[in-house]
């Protein structure tokens, strides 16, 4: 894939707010907006862009309390696993790694309560041997 510097631009701001519109695009990088149009559609269509996704606010986030779960499993279990996590609508990513974790899963939940419920759920997957969790206290940065 080839991108070049006004292409990584034109990522740049639509990593700020993927809901700018095109003149705005345009007139940010000094582009006619026919041009950013075709840069949009080519970078689509060679998959550098897979799609446009919400962005929740601080202010929401903030009322979340998050946490990465590592997980240890079993032998030719990650098939399952993630199955069964990717149906935890709470899990907002996961991870594989490498070291004495398999996976980190992100968890998002509006309390302790919630979040230690859905913690225990994770531990009692079927091919979960091992978890070790860590609330996070704060982003210091976010890109």
């Amino acid at each position: 894939m080839q991108v070049s510097d006004k292409d990584r631009a034109l990522l740049a701001l639509l990593s700020e707010n993927a809901r700018m519109s095109v003149a705005e695009l345009a007139r940010r990088l000094d582009l006619s907006r026919s041009t950013v149009q075709a840069r949009l559609e080519r970078l689509e269509a060679q998959g550098v862009i897979a799609g446009y996704a919400l962005r929740l606010s601080d202010a929401y986030q903030s009322g979340l309390i998050r946490a990465h779960v590592m997980i240890t499993i079993a032998p030719k279990a990650l098939s399952q696993v993630t199955a069964e996590l990717n149906a935890i609508r709470e899990v907002t990513a996961l991870y594989s790694v490498n070291g004495p974790y398999d996976l980190i899963a992100i968890v998002a939940a509006p309390s302790i309560s919630e979040l230690d419920r859905i913690i225990d759920r994770i531990g009692e997957l079927s091919g979960v041997e091992r978890t070790l969790s860590s609330i996070i206290l704060s982003t210091r940065i976010s890109r």
